[in-house]
């Protein structure tokens, strides 16, 4: 049996803040501001489950998505940044990939929280990339969006074309979001795992947790671990959702079963 000592919990609660960036002043002054000590740093950023760069990502995602949390948000970021966890220019990535998933509303309030911490700190900007350097045909751009959603979302068959397949996800989400090489694919998914968790929406989480899992970027062990570090945003709640759908498709990918067509 491990015991829980109050006064250890609170070391390590006050150790992880510094680390991951979260500024502590003396003695928490609520109730929740001890839980962010004792439960979130303390209990959940030391679990060995998932690497930091995937926690910050999904706290960042998360935070983005939270009205509210300006605060937080920045402290997350920063420290990825002082950390080494993640640059300029990934975050710049996190937030163009967030358009796809949570809306521009979101990116852009994302990106600006990059800006303020970016400009706090006096980093140099990131260089930014036009989506698309080159001319080509909308058809040529939705050819490629066929090709990368193919090689993204495993077994999955999709929906017949329409304004929003042919623009929208082909042409938009995967020719021009899932293609660029400024943040890699495993990144990739836990932005949008943490997005889909957030609509709550069955088939779009288990969309994505089953394409994470049979891609290899991800493994069932740290698809749990994800649904525990989500809870921490995105309320125990949703994360009761997302952890259902979790066991029934990391059930589905171990039996070598084909995504549900329902």
């Amino acid at each position: 049996m491990t015991t829980i000592d109050p006064n250890a919990r609170a070391e390590t609660g006050r150790r992880i803040a510094a680390e991951i960036g979260i500024a502590l002043s003396g003695e928490p002054e609520t109730p929740v501001q001890a839980a962010l000590r004792d439960f979130v740093c303390a209990e959940v950023w030391s679990r060995p489950g998932l690497d930091r760069r995937a926690r910050y990502i999904i706290s960042i995602t998360g935070a983005a998505n939270a009205a509210g949390s300006d605060h937080l948000l920045e402290s997350f970021l920063r420290g990825a940044l002082e950390q080494g966890a993640l640059t300029l220019l990934e975050l710049r990535e996190i937030a163009l990939h967030l358009t796809g998933y949570a809306g521009f509303s979101q990116a852009l309030r994302l990106d600006a929280a990059i800006s303020r911490v970016a400009d706090a700190m006096g980093l140099p900007p990131a260089r930014c990339r036009p989506l698309r350097a080159e001319a080509c045909s909308v058809e040529e751009r939705e050819q490629q969006g066929v090709r990368r959603i193919s090689e993204v979302m495993v077994n999955q068959s999709q929906p017949m074309a329409t304004p929003f397949m042919e623009a929208g996800i082909h042409g938009y989400v995967f020719s021009e979001i899932w293609t660029r090489p400024e943040l890699d694919q495993r990144s990739r998914r836990w932005v949008t795992l943490t997005a889909a968790a957030d609509t709550q929406a069955p088939r779009a989480v288990r969309s994505h947790a089953y394409s994470a899992l049979a891609s290899g970027d991800v493994t069932a062990d740290e698809l749990f671990e994800f649904v525990l570090h989500y809870a921490v945003h995105g309320g125990h709640t949703r994360g009761s959702t997302m952890e259902a759908l979790a066991f029934e498709m990391s059930a589905t990918v171990e039996q070598g079963e084909p995504f549900p067509a329902v």
